[in-house]
């Protein structure tokens, strides 16, 4: 019979490394504007699952859409420069 051994020490033994870095928070909040602009997208999206979309939802989807790209586009801007303004 072989004993049952937890795995607590091994998971607190790395305790100091499991809270994200300070760069990696930053990196977090520069990405946070095309994430939340994603976010927008899907859920326009996933509405019009179950349904003929309607021409509020076409132009909620076509707002979200662009609202994702400049997010993406203002992401890829600052990054060119070297970092967030």
């Amino acid at each position: 019979m072989q004993p049952i051994v937890t795995v607590q020490d091994a998971v607190t033994a790395f305790a100091d490394f499991i809270e994200p870095t300070d760069a990696e928070l930053d990196a977090i909040e520069r990405e946070m504007p095309a994430i939340l602009a994603d976010v927008d997208l899907l859920d326009a999206q996933i509405i019009t699952l179950d349904r003929t979309p309607t021409e509020l939802d076409v132009r909620r989807i076509r707002r979200a859409r662009r609202r994702l790209l400049t997010a993406l586009a203002n992401q890829a801007t600052d990054a060119h420069r070297g970092g967030a303004a």
